[in-house]
């Protein structure tokens, strides 16, 4: 793909950059989907009963007419009508979307709960930790948002905006701004949210008369945050190429290092042995390792298979299997198996059907959620004991590239469920419920299946985008 070059995101979040900081308070409009009648799911003669409309939501709704709009789900693509033999059947009046993807057999059900929009700006990064869902944008103000219904809890205020990265553990927040500062919060969850920031990193200067250049501080935009619980380790990742080490309880920089030739746009810790991915514009994927006794880090592993800039990583750790996986500019989303004695990854393969670059990847239990610049976000589902990745979905919700991902687990009785929440480049926040059926074995017939695919194609080649986003895309030439 030659039109989408080497800086497809990096240039229009230069752009961004330079955008006015200050937004009004009144900064996203909350549309939730509109209330339906509670029709069952039929599958394989069992019913599945529909997720209920909470009542605090109606209450919500009903105490903020005025600054509510509602916007029920987008209808995903119709299925063949060779393959709706196959599949249970559905109410007209039920909330749930079947997957229009790939399988004849409904293996995934979705349907997006909620949804908001944003009048100035975009959000730029989600983290979810204690039943609450945190938001990043341009504005100085990280939201606090209840699962899964996203009502407003609170907010974070701090003196510098544009929050391009936040990361969440425990009671614990990590937040990088602007300012190329590091902050870092607790927060409790009760009645009432309640948040303080703690630190600041790096630390400020004693000398307040005569401040010094701090050179412990990053030169470029914070990118990406990663944080190793064992040792209690905040990694940081910029557009300066480096990756920079903190050791959170003493607020030191223990380590900095150039990682790579270009901006890094993505870090990720392996909580297991505490191994650090790093990604970069560069095309590549680097592992690297602490040195043993020491802080500083060592290049372990370079993989590089195309030239085309990495945008996001994932790691997979289920059971004895663990999977690294990264997205890229040019739509694919290699992956690499790790040894179980050796510990060397091997490439294991690529996933290909998103049109355009890569930006977001979230990995959970098996399933694998890719958003892109497409438009859409896809959900893959490894087979156990093999390489082998099935596209189970096509969430097709947004009108603008999908800029970030965050991903938890719902459990249920006997259907593993997920909530996932999703930003876009236009300007909307959404939430989605997946859940995914127990897995049947089904022999179809090859013009069948042919039918589907064919169908699949046609489906994939029509992403819709939004006026504004394409009228910005090409005056900006943001991918030449």
């Amino acid at each position: 793909m030659d039109f989408y070059g080497r800086k497809s995101l990096f240039s229009f979040i230069t752009e961004e950059r330079n955008a006015p900081q200050e937004l009004n308070d009144q900064e996203l409009q909350f549309s939730p989907p509109r209330p339906v009648k509670n029709a069952p799911i039929q599958f394989n003669g069992r019913v599945i009963a529909p997720i209920q409309t909470s009542a605090n939501m109606v209450a919500y709704q009903e105490m903020n007419d005025q600054e509510l709009q509602f916007s029920p789900p987008r209808p995903s693509t119709t299925h063949s009508s060779k393959l709706t033999t196959l599949l249970p059947p559905s109410s007209p009046e039920s909330p749930w979307t079947l997957s229009p993807h790939r399988t004849p057999s409904p293996s995934l059900l979705y349907h997006c709960i909620a949804s908001l929009h944003r009048h100035e700006g975009n959000i730029y990064s989600i983290a979810v930790s204690k039943g609450i869902v945190f938001t990043g944008s341009e504005s100085n103000r990280i939201r606090a948002w209840k699962q899964p219904d996203c009502m407003e809890r609170g907010c974070l205020k701090a003196r510098s905006g544009e929050i391009r990265a936040i990361l969440a553990y425990g009671n614990i927040l990590f937040s990088a701004h602007k300012d190329l500062k590091i902050r870092v919060w607790n927060f409790a969850v009760s009645d009432n949210f309640r948040a303080k920031k703690v630190l600041t990193l790096p630390k400020r200067s004693s000398f307040l008369m005569f401040p010094r250049p701090n050179t412990q501080q990053h030169k470029d935009c914070v990118s990406c945050l990663a944080y190793y619980h064992a040792e209690g380790l905040l990694y940081t990742g910029s557009y300066d190429k480096t990756v920079k080490v903190w050791r959170v309880s003493d607020k030191k920089c223990v380590d900095s290092f150039v990682a790579h030739e270009d901006s890094v746009n993505a870090l990720l810790v392996n909580q297991d042995d505490g191994c650090v991915f790093t990604c970069s514009v560069d095309g590549s994927v680097k592992l690297w390792r602490r040195v043993y006794r020491e802080n500083s880090h060592t290049l372990t592993m370079t993989l590089k298979f195309q030239q085309s800039p990495v945008n996001a990583l994932a790691l997979s750790s289920y059971f004895n299997n663990c999977f690294l996986y990264s997205g890229s500019s040019d739509g694919t989303i290699n992956f690499w198996e790790k040894e179980k004695f050796s510990g060397r990854f091997n490439h294991g393969g690529f996933l290909q059907g998103h049109r355009f670059a890569v930006l977001c990847l979230v990995a959970i239990e098996k399933l694998l959620f890719s958003g892109s610049e497409d438009t859409t976000i896809r959900v893959w589902r490894r087979e156990e004991g093999s390489y082998l990745h099935e596209c189970l979905a096509v969430l097709d919700g947004h009108r603008g590239p999908v800029r970030c991902l965050a991903a938890c687990l719902e459990m249920e009785k006997v259907v593993m469920g997920f909530l996932v929440y999703s930003a876009s480049l236009d300007q909307t926040f959404k939430v989605w419920r997946v859940k995914v059926l127990p897995e049947e074995k089904r022999y179809l017939d090859y013009r069948e299946v042919s039918d589907s695919r064919s169908r699949v194609m046609e489906y994939e080649m029509s992403p819709v985008l939004s006026p504004s986003w394409v009228k910005k895309k090409l005056k900006g030439d943001y991918f030449q």
